[in-house]
């Protein structure tokens, strides 16, 4: 199967943000993309955070069935990345939420993830948004895949759960930062070599609010090897993957089924 993750600019303007959006995501099915992923909170930019309470909505709303919309007409399995999701009429009492949003190829909302580790370092996510409190594996066409989030990258337990449940196939949405990249490669490297998994890992790119976004979005196989990065620019990483190698891996050297608890 053919995997893309889409890097967009961080930008704090949602129509705009909606138009290149539509046009990766256009451009990747185009080329035979399967699955497409976009990065964390791009409908606002996540830095972005006064706008956060307006730019929230609820599920299914708006930012969903435009989604939907799409990954039925291009037939593609869409991680929508994730959005500021609103859990109730829009009342000023709403918890906010960081979900993030996977479709199958005749739009259907196969799952949604609220972020459960969020990040409060130098941020106000933690403050503004209430965390999840489930983790999310659901069965595809693709196989059994997983939905985390950015700074979940740092939790490890998160992502076991999400093997013993089946997971093949690790998706992560995020916005990190520039000045951490070093982290970014370790974590996504060593979160799918410890899980004998897939990983496809989208980030933003550019600046939102005087904070350098870190681009890089990659593709990891089971052996922890990078199989695609997108470097700094806003583009579409591609690469091809086998749920085969996931298999294969594990079977060949079963370093999980060796796990004592």
């Amino acid at each position: 199967m053919q995997v893309a993750a889409v890097q967009l600019l961080a930008r704090s303007d949602p129509e705009s943000n909606r138009e290149r959006a539509e046009s990766w995501i256009r451009a990747a099915a185009a080329e035979g993309a399967d699955l497409v992923v976009l990065p964390e909170l791009w409908p606002v930019g996540y830095f972005a955070f006064d706008a956060y309470r307006d730019a929230a909505e609820s599920i299914p709303g708006p930012t969903t069935d435009w989604l939907a919309a799409l990954a039925d007409e291009l037939s593609i399995h869409l991680h929508g990345g994730s959005l500021v999701e609103r859990d109730d009429d829009g009342g000023s009492d709403a918890n906010l939420y960081n979900t993030s949003v996977l479709f199958g190829p005749d739009g259907g909302l196969l799952c949604t993830y609220r972020k459960v580790h969020l990040f409060g370092y130098d941020s106000e996510e933690s403050a503004l948004l209430s965390p999840g409190s489930e983790a999310c594996a659901v069965e595809t066409d693709l196989g059994t895949v997983g939905l985390t989030t950015c700074y979940d990258l740092r939790f490890p337990e998160l992502y076991r759960s999400l093997v013993d449940s089946g997971v093949e196939i690790l998706l992560v949405t995020s916005a990190w930062p520039r000045e951490r990249m070093d982290h970014w490669h370790l974590f996504t490297r060593t979160r799918a070599v410890e899980n004998q998994s897939i990983l496809v890992a989208a980030n933003l790119t550019g600046s939102i609010c005087d904070v350098e976004l870190g681009g890089e979005s990659v593709v990891v196989d089971p052996w922890g090897v990078e199989r695609a990065n997108a470097g700094r620019g806003e583009r579409t990483v591609h690469t091809t993957v086998d749920l085969d190698e996931v298999r294969e891996t594990r079977e060949s050297f079963p370093a999980l089924a060796d796990r004592r608890l």
